[in-house]
């Protein structure tokens, strides 16, 4: 690993050594391409469906890279994070695997269905305030007690796991030209973009307008303070890592922002094409090729499904407002 101004960047190598860990415990995820999708979109797009990993999102990746690296360096103890939930519940079930237990800082203002997945793989939660400093305080708090921090994505071990999801879809589909990842903290991004690196093909990114920090930061050319999120994309809230912001600068090509809106119409198409009910993170990408043909058009495109934690009943009403304008 890199050191240097930002300690501990993952290279390439590191993302095959993730891979070799975890391989046996993920799920090596489906890429789906749809005719009909190709068609709305104006590009050839090959979603690899990380909606369908364990735990129902690409978090068991960067999760069980982390927990197995503490293994090798036989580091015991309960281990703690925060998360709007879908990182909590994969550490929940890493840690629970190597007989550990995770103590989970999330929100009050989090989905029912992510508080309930993190406490059904065996995590502890501890609830906290909706603001990013909340959770970093009562994170912090944990830390005190002995528990070992495991960052949701500001982690050269999260990364490094994160970035076997693009060295699959690399392996499957090595004639793509851009590949496309919903942008939270950065660590599906971060890890995509290095895993890329080699590939040759350029990496995009994507943030809900209300969560647009990142494309703030690079704006203002350091990471912002202060920045409240208000969008349905709960799984992108996060603020920016320092890592995952020194990676996106270096190495991906542009970050675009999608509406809510945007996202609405695109949770509706992604069902009507590939009866998959996907969260409105993972929407974000399908938004984005949507909105830039310009970029996208007549490419062969891998976007990142990020994952598919939402209950029917709330798909059905974040989308029926989509569905009506």
């Amino acid at each position: 690993m890199k050191r240097g101004l930002v300690e501990d960047l993952p290279e390439i190598e590191d993302i095959h050594l993730a891979h070799a860990r975890i391989r046996n415990q993920i799920r090596s995820t489906p890429v789906l391409n749809d005719p009909l999708l190709d068609e709305d979109l104006g590009c050839r797009l090959f979603c690899k469906c990380e909606n369908l990993q364990r735990t129902g999102a690409f978090k068991f990746r960067g999760a069980s890279n982390a927990i197995a690296c503490l293994g090798e360096q036989r580091v015991r103890g309960d281990v703690a994070t925060h998360s709007s939930g879908n990182h909590g519940a994969a550490l929940a079930l890493a840690a629970r695997l190597d007989g550990r237990t995770a103590h989970v800082v999330m929100p009050e203002n989090s989905s029912r269905m992510k508080i309930d997945a993190v406490r059904n793989y065996g995590g502890q939660i501890h609830f906290c305030g909706a603001t990013n400093e909340d959770r970093v305080v009562e994170l912090e708090k944990l830390v005190r007690q002995g528990m070992i921090p495991v960052h949701p994505y500001d982690d050269a071990r999260i990364i490094a796991g994160q970035g076997t999801a693009a060295l699959e879809l690399e392996q499957e589909v090595p004639t793509l030209e851009q590949i496309i990842t919903p942008l939270g903290g950065g660590g599906l991004v971060s890890g995509t973009a290095i895993a890329a690196g080699p590939w040759g093909v350029q990496v995009y990114a994507v943030e809900p307008e209300g969560a647009a920090d990142t494309v703030a930061s690079l704006q203002q050319g350091s990471i912002i303070d202060g920045f409240s999120p208000d969008t349905i994309a709960d799984g992108l809230r996060a603020l920016v890592g320092v890592r995952n912001f020194h990676v996106i600068s270096a190495q991906v090509k542009q970050v675009f922002t999608v509406s809510d809106d945007d996202i609405r119409k695109a949770m509706i198409l992604f069902w009507q094409r590939l009866k998959i009910l996907i969260e409105p993170s993972s929407a974000t990408v399908i938004a984005a090729v949507r909105n830039h043909p310009d970029i996208f058009a007549g490419r062969k495109v891998g976007a990142l499904i990020s994952g598919g934690n939402i209950h029917p009943t709330e798909w059905l009403k974040l989308t029926a407002a989509g569905a009506d304008s």
